[in-house]
């Protein structure tokens, strides 16, 4: 109903639609305008989820223990890959199994020569493994630097696994922080290798006449005075130094000294 507006206090009936279209209209209007409302709320909101996500999204583990040769592998595969600016290794013992250089010999080079710094610390018993060496001299030619020392950790502290074909990731920025000094440490006091003059004996001390010699030569003795002091002669002192120069790369007698005293080969 309406109102006639010929006859004042009258009403018209209209039909229907009319009158639902005039009652129904300002609601429809409310409803778009919430909806409105709505999704300008929803866009707000999902901003600050998004940088919400961002700021507290999980954390990776700060350890995670490997298991299985396989999973190793293909940890080792991921991390040395996505390396930016240099990888920093310590193998304990003596050589190492062909098929574990076959492996890791072609991911190697690949980051040598996309610009990666590569630093890896041996003990001195792999100066004797022709296999070991093989894989040395084809690093070395694309720029990685090998050193040896008598044993992998300066501290002395075990350097395997209790268990076979077990590993543990670490994340945590301290203890990274730790290893990396603690690698530093060793390669600052460990020897360089030189594959094309790498000789085939390990270059440890095998008696102690050697170990008198070399300890003679870090404490600036003459080769007469050594000669004199252990009764032997200078030909003989001579040549157990040059021995030992080759192994080391040593040019010279002051580098040959330096070489010996942060060696560790005086090492008990």
């Amino acid at each position: 109903m309406v109102a006639d507006r010929d006859s004042p206090g009258r009403l018209i009936p209209v039909p229907p639609e009319t009158a639902s279209f005039a009652a129904l209209a300002p609601i429809e209007e409310a409803i778009v305008e919430q909806r409105r409302t709505l999704r300008s709320a929803r866009a707000t909101l999902a901003a600050f989820e998004g940088l919400y996500a961002e700021v507290h999204r999980p954390e990776r583990p700060a350890l995670t223990r490997l298991s299985g040769e396989a999973v190793i592998s293909k940890a080792l595969d991921a991390g040395v890959s996505g390396c930016r600016a240099e990888v920093r290794t310590a193998h304990p013992g003596g050589g190492r199994p062909a098929h574990v250089l076959e492996q890791s010999l072609p991911r190697d080079l690949n980051n040598l020569r996309r610009g990666i710094r590569q630093r890896t610390l041996y003990q001195h018993t792999v100066r004797s493994d022709r296999t070991t060496l093989a894989y040395i001299e084809q690093v070395t030619a694309e720029g990685a630097e090998i050193r040896t020392r008598p044993r992998p950790s300066p501290d002395g502290s075990p350097s395997r696994s209790d268990e076979p074909h077990t590993a543990l990731r670490v994340r945590h920025p301290s203890l990274v922080r730790f290893l990396v000094r603690h690698f530093d440490e060793a390669w600052s006091r460990a020897v360089p290798v030189r594959p094309e003059r790498a000789p085939l004996r390990t270059p440890v001390v095998t008696s102690d006449l050697q170990r008198a010699i070399l300890q003679a030569v870090v404490n600036g003795e003459t080769d007469a005075a050594i000669a004199r002091r252990i009764g032997m002669s200078r030909r003989s002192v001579a040549e157990h130094m040059r021995k030992v120069s080759e192994q080391l790369g040593s040019n010279s007698r002051a580098q040959l000294g330096y070489l010996v005293a942060t060696s560790g080969l005086l090492d008990d």
